[in-house]
């Protein structure tokens, strides 16, 4: 039974995302990214109800458009960046692994939308990355990035990359922190199976930029850390 489901949910969302990805592509040369945003996040929100999974939000949702953010969760299934692109509630720009940009309909949706990509095994290539991110967020486009920089085994938090923190303190932006919790049960790394259920996409208070700028690199990586650790519910 969890196999045929599998095999349903997986063909109809290759199906439904084939044509929406198909179709945002097109109109990413008509239409302004900004203004195609909400398309965007209708789109995948739809998404997630047409496999059956159930979408909490809670906390700190309120957040200012007219500033920048650093947008920062933790990382657990292919579903996390979908997730995030639907339910964060302002515009903004992801930083995503290089190899992901080669998959069809997604890397090339990625890609028009001008998501960054990353080579997390190559340091010079992740510093030119970083930069490019850095020259968006003082444009004044809010960034999103997964600072694990890969997506758990275990269903527990990883410890985070140092890197990102680098761009933090770069930028000087506030970090808004946010726990994923129920997508290791849904759709767990190196399992093609899908369980549809309940996730939560949890927003935390903001790290304002004044404490980003007095913390080092290290101490800031702890207190994102923690502030995650906090905002996810369960394993």
């Amino acid at each position: 039974m969890k196999q045929v489901r599998s095999v349903f949910l997986w063909t109809f969302g290759f199906i439904y995302f084939g044509i929406f990805s198909s179709i945002a592509i097109i109109l990413t040369f008509i239409i302004p990214l900004k203004i195609l945003d909400p398309f965007i996040k209708e789109s995948l929100k739809l998404l997630f109800k047409v496999l059956f999974i159930k979408v909490k939000v809670e906390g700190n949702t309120n957040l200012d458009k007219s500033k920048t953010y650093l947008l920062m969760s933790n990382h657990v299934s292919l579903f996390d960046v979908p997730l995030l692109k639907a339910y964060i509630p302002i515009y903004f720009k992801g930083v995503e692994a290089h190899h992901q940009f080669k998959w069809p309909f997604y890397g090339w949706l990625v890609t028009r939308l001008g998501t960054i990509p990353i080579e997390r095994d190559n340091i010079y290539a992740s510093m030119r990355s970083i930069r490019k991110a850095n020259k968006i967020l003082n444009k004044g486009t809010s960034i999103a990035i997964l600072p694990e920089g890969t997506r758990t085994i275990t269903g527990e938090m990883q410890p985070l990359k140092k890197m990102p923190f680098m761009l933090a303190k770069k930028a000087g932006v506030d970090i808004i922190p946010i726990g994923l919790s129920g997508l290791f049960k849904l759709k767990p790394k190196g399992s093609w199976h899908i369980t549809p259920s309940t996730i939560t996409i949890n927003f935390g208070d903001a790290i304002k930029s004044e404490a980003v700028n007095e913390l080092s690199i290290e101490e800031l990586r702890d207190e994102v850390e923690l502030s995650i650790k906090d905002l996810v519910t369960e394993p």
